[in-house]
C-alpha cells in the first residue's frame, strides 16, 4: 500500500475573480470545477489543473470575499512549487509574470521564486526528474514552456532538520536528509520540505488552508486505520463528490488530507466543458437558487475568449 503522490493543495483568497484571472489566465492553468465549500456554501471552491483535472496539477481555492491576507508562519505550507518543461520556460515565464505586472526573482538553484495577489509564495522549477506532465491549454502560452503539473511544496517548521515519523513509517515518504522529503507513486511523485521557522502564522487569503495526497481508492480505509493506529486523530470519510477524503494534521501542525483517484472531476460534467458552469455538492443543490443570485458571477478565460471568437 502507497500512496500515489499529491492529489491537490487548498489555498485562501479573499477574491474568487481575481483568483481566477491569475490561476486560468496569466498562469494558463484550466479552471476544472466551480462549485461551493461543502462546509460554507456561500463561499466559491475553486479548482485548477490540467485539461483533465488529474490529481497531481489541482490547485484549488475557498474564496472568503474580502479576506486579509494572512502569514505563512510555523506548521504552515509557506511556497508551492510548479513545474516546468525546461530553463528556456523559465525565461518565458520571467517576461509573461513581467508583461502581467508580477515581480519575480530568480533564486541562486535557477527557479524563478514569485507571489500571486494575495501573497502566496510561488515558485517555478525545472521538471526534469520523471513526473509526467499534466499539461493545460492556454493560446498564449506555448505547450513548450506550459506549467506541467506540481513538483513540491515547503513548509515552516521549529524542528525543520528532525526527521518525521509520522511521513516516513506511517505514510511512506522518503527522508533526504536537511528536511526534505519525497513521496514516490506508481506515476507521479512528491518533494515535501520543511524550513526553519520560529514565527507564529496568521491564516488568512494568501495562505495554505490543506495539502491532499492521493490515494487507490480500495487503500482509502487502510489509511485511515493506519493513521489512527499511529496515534493521530483522523476525521470519518467525507464525501467530496469528485473524490472521498480523511483529515487529520501532522506533528508540526499542517493539515494533511489523504484523498480518493475517483471519481473525478468529470462525474457531474462534461469533460469539454470543465470548469464552465457551477455545480453544487448534492448536499447544496437545494440551495441553487439562492447562491445563483448571492454568489458574485466568475468569469471563466477560456468562455469568454471562446464567446467573443464566436461573435467576431
Amino acid at each position: 500500500m502507497k500512496l500515489e503522490g499529491l492529489h491537490h493543495i487548498t489555498m485562501i483568497t479573499g477574491d474568487a475573480q481575481k483568483n481566477v484571472a491569475f490561476y486560468a489566465d496569466t498562469l494558463g492553468l484550466r479552471l476544472v470545477k466551480k462549485t461551493v465549500n461543502f462546509d460554507q456554501p456561500e463561499a466559491y471552491h475553486l479548482y485548477f489543473g490540467d485539461e483533465t483535472g488529474a490529481p497531481g496539477s489541482i490547485l484549488t481555492w475557498f474564496e472568503f470575499a474580502g479576506a486579509q491576507r494572512g502569514r505563512a508562519g510555523l506548521g504552515m505550507v509557506h511556497t508551492l512549487q510548479l513545474g516546468v518543461p525546461s530553463a528556456a520556460a523559465i525565461d518565458f515565464w520571467e517576461q509573461r509574470l513581467r508583461d502581467a505586472g508580477s515581480a519575480s526573482e530568480r533564486t541562486a538553484n535557477g527557479t524563478l521564486a514569485f507571489e500571486d495577489y494575495d501573497g502566496l509564495g510561488l515558485e517555478l522549477v525545472v521538471s526534469d526528474d520523471g513526473n509526467p506532465p499534466l499539461q493545460a491549454v492556454h493560446p498564449e502560452v506555448p505547450a513548450e514552456h506550459a506549467i506541467v503539473g506540481l513538483e513540491g511544496a515547503r513548509a515552516y517548521s521549529l524542528y525543520a532538520n528532525v526527521e518525521e515519523s509520522l511521513l516516513t513509517d506511517v505514510l511512506g515518504f522518503d527522508y533526504e536528509g536537511g528536511g526534505e522529503y519525497k513521496l514516490q507513486g506508481e506515476q507521479r511523485h512528491f518533494h515535501w520540505a520543511y524550513d526553519q521557522a520560529e514565527e507564529v502564522g496568521e491564516a488568512g487569503a494568501g495562505t495554505v488552508h490543506h495539502i491532499a495526497w492521493a490515494s487507490q481508492d480500495d487503500d482509502h480505509l487502510k489509511w485511515q486505520a493506519r493513521v489512527r493506529e499511529a496515534g493521530g486523530f483522523v476525521t470519518d470519510v467525507r464525501d467530496r463528490d469528485y473524490f472521498n477524503a480523511i483529515y487529520f494534521r501532522e506533528p508540526r501542525g499542517i493539515l494533511f488530507e489523504i484523498a480518493t483517484l475517483s471519481p473525478g472531476f468529470a462525474a457531474d460534467e462534461d469533460p469539454q466543458t470543465l470548469g464552465e458552469a457551477l455545480r453544487l455538492p448534492k448536499q447544496h443543490e437545494h440551495l441553487r437558487a439562492h447562491l445563483e443570485q448571492t454568489l458574485q458571477p466568475v468569469v471563466n478565460p477560456r468562455t469568454a475568449r471562446r464567446e467573443a471568437g464566436a461573435t467576431r
